[in-house]
């Protein structure tokens, strides 16, 4: 372990992460990604992210780790324990109540004075609007006669989906599914009871034929083939993530009677075999903007026969089901000031709600934030660098405690950050030599400062310390890529306050949803211009609002007619069709002279 790091474990989970000294423990459980309730925006007001050290209760957003510590997290503390629809170990009440119905019956057998059909024998007691399937109806005979007239029958609405009959009465399953560009999540549902049962994430397969959307789009433009290659990648993570919650609970993937998949516009569309071309010119058009719902089997799911594929409403453009998912999990529609919902990663979701209004904007950020296209950048992985400081020399905090492989975002952000502040990046983003940087620049940071022909490129990690015997350094080359990607957010941001005829300061709140969104330094952030300067206790972390709305979807009917009507009421600001755009764009490339001066 390197002399400098500590190791932060919580409880219950077992998750363990190395920090420095002086980390906010609510960064470290964020880190390990534990997000914790912060409604005051971590000002210690609340007391929602109240957790437990050696005995004593701590508030996660003051409290600093210092050295090795175990920290038992309550469920009430857990941002997740907001939503009622959760059940959770806090006592709160659940609102259990998924559009899939298991609903028991006991028959009376056909007599000589009965002898109405199977169906119609069945309709009176499940439902006379009961719609079958002739599939279900090849089952039914058989069902009966063999359980005298007696079972559950599995509806999906007024759709009779099968008949169990089984004595045990097996339990009925769903899953709700974050289908990201990089990564995909699913979570394992008890449908009944709403009790989470187990979840699982793997890379997103289609990352073989592309690292962003336009890319995986212009692949599919260029060849109608590469549309069933991609799908399959698709299918197949799913299938695997599936099979994974399966294998951990003992269940058969017959007793998944849902799944539930939000996922940004192009995601969406191929999973369900959709061409997205569309999306690869201006203006930027979807294939569907109302939510749909196909049989799960239709697109290769390994689920019950009469399983249902639930895909998320898509706003416009390529705003999509995930940023659906993200306003049902934030109920940003009732925020009581004006509130941004910002979902960081290759392309940047933005939401506006003020005054009562809507409005949505999508804006191409890039890969950066995934550590592509940085000339020594890597995933979050083991081995990437996540977090750098500066003083009188350099500290990095490497995901694993081992050997620096590489850097992965927040390092980029936190880097960046740091060089402007201390004045080695000029608000071009030029990194400049040693002998132009402030003289209150120590030493040890000049030597950092590497002559590379006409550029100069700034070291992290010595080649002695690093996992491949090469220095990790920060080049121009990163750094360019950087302002392109933190300059397309803040001019999406900029536009959609212009339509709200908002400025900046009179923001109430910023919402930080998605993976990577939950790890930056939101100070850093802002130095670079990310972020509007507001006080960082009125910038909030909300975790994986994206999985969060998927699940609540999953277990409520309701909240699947909230999404559907947040879709009606937000407006869709197409950025590509903004006149001023570019404008805003090529002013947010410049990194502000100070952090005051961001907007």
């Amino acid at each position: 372990m390197k002399p400098d790091e500590v190791k932060v474990t919580f409880q219950p989970s077992g998750r363990s992460v190395y920090v420095l000294p002086g980390t906010l423990l609510l960064e470290a459980a964020g880190r390990a990604g534990i997000i914790l309730q912060t409604p005051c925006g971590g000002k210690g007001t609340c007391g929602k992210c109240r957790v437990m050290v050696e005995g004593q209760p701590v508030l996660a957003c003051h409290a600093r780790v210092q050295s090795a510590m175990i920290v038992d997290v309550p469920a009430s503390s857990m941002f997740e324990a907001r939503q009622q629809i959760l059940t959770a170990d806090s006592g709160a009440l659940a609102a259990v109540n998924p559009f899939i119905r298991v609903v028991p019956f006991a028959l009376p057998a056909p007599s000589h004075g009965d002898v109405r059909s199977d169906a119609e024998r069945l309709r009176e007691v499940i439902g006379a609007k009961v719609s079958m399937s002739l599939d279900v109806m090849r089952e039914i005979p058989g069902c009966l006669r063999s359980h005298a007239w007696r079972g559950r029958a599995i509806l999906a609405g007024d759709r009779l989906l099968g008949l169990d009959c089984r004595v045990e009465n097996p339990k009925v399953f769903g899953v709700a599914f974050d289908l990201g560009t990089t990564t995909v999540v699913g979570t394992l549902f008890d449908l009944e009871s709403g009790k989470e049962c187990a979840v699982a994430s793997r890379m997103n397969g289609q990352i073989a034929h592309g690292d962003d959307v336009i890319s995986r789009i212009q692949k599919i433009r260029e060849s109608p083939a590469a549309l069933a290659r991609l799908q399959a990648a698709a299918v197949s993570t799913l299938n695997a993530i599936i099979e994974e919650v399966c294998h951990q609970t003992g269940i058969a993937g017959s007793r998944i009677y849902e799944v539930v998949v939000a996922g940004n516009s192009t995601m969406q569309q191929i999973l369900l075999g959709l061409d997205p071309s569309a999306l690869g010119e201006v203006p930027f058009v979807q294939v569907f903007d109302r939510a749909i719902t196909s049989p799960a089997v239709g697109i290769g799911l390994q689920a019950n026969a009469g399983a249902d594929v639930y895909v998320f409403p898509q706003i416009g453009g390529f705003v999509g089901g995930d940023t659906v998912a993200g306003m049902v999990a934030s109920r940003l529609d009732q925020q009581q000031t004006s509130t941004l919902l910002i979902d960081i990663g290759t392309n940047g979701e933005i939401v506006l709600a003020s005054g009562g209004k809507l409005y949505a904007a999508s804006t191409a950020a890039g890969p950066a934030f995934e550590g592509a296209r940085i000339r020594q950048g890597m995933r979050a992985t083991p081995g990437a660098i996540e977090k750098v400081i500066l003083d009188e020399d350099v500290k990095v905090n490497v995901i694993g405690n081992v050997p620096a492989a590489g850097l992965c975002g927040t390092a980029l952000i936190d880097a960046v950050a740091e060089l402007l502040r201390t004045g080695i990046i000029d608000e071009t983003g030029r990194i400049q030599e040693a002998d132009e940087v402030p003289s209150c620049v120590s030493d040890a940071l000049k030597r950092r400062l590497l002559p590379q022909g006409h550029e100069v490129c700034f070291e992290l990690v010595s080649a002695a310390d690093s996992a491949g015997g090469e220095a990790i350094c920060l080049w121009q080359k990163d750094v360019r890529e950087l302002q392109l990607a933190s300059g397309a957010i803040r001019a999406g941001i900029n536009i959609l306050l212009k339509r709200a005829g908002l400025q900046a300061h009179e923001l109430g709140e910023v919402l930080l949803a998605g993976a990577f969104g939950n790890f930056i330094r939101r100070n850093h952030a802002r130095r670079i211009g990310m972020l509007p300067p507001l006080p960082t206790e009125h910038i909030r972390f909300i975790g994986n609002a994206a999985s969060l709305g998927a699940k609540m979807v999953l277990l409520s009917a309701d909240e699947r007619a909230y999404a559907a009507t947040l879709c009606l009421q937000t407006e869709h600001v197409d950025l590509s069709l903004d006149a001023d755009f570019q404008f805003e764009f090529s002013m947010a490339m410049m990194f502000p002279g100070t952090e005051a001066d961001a907007w």
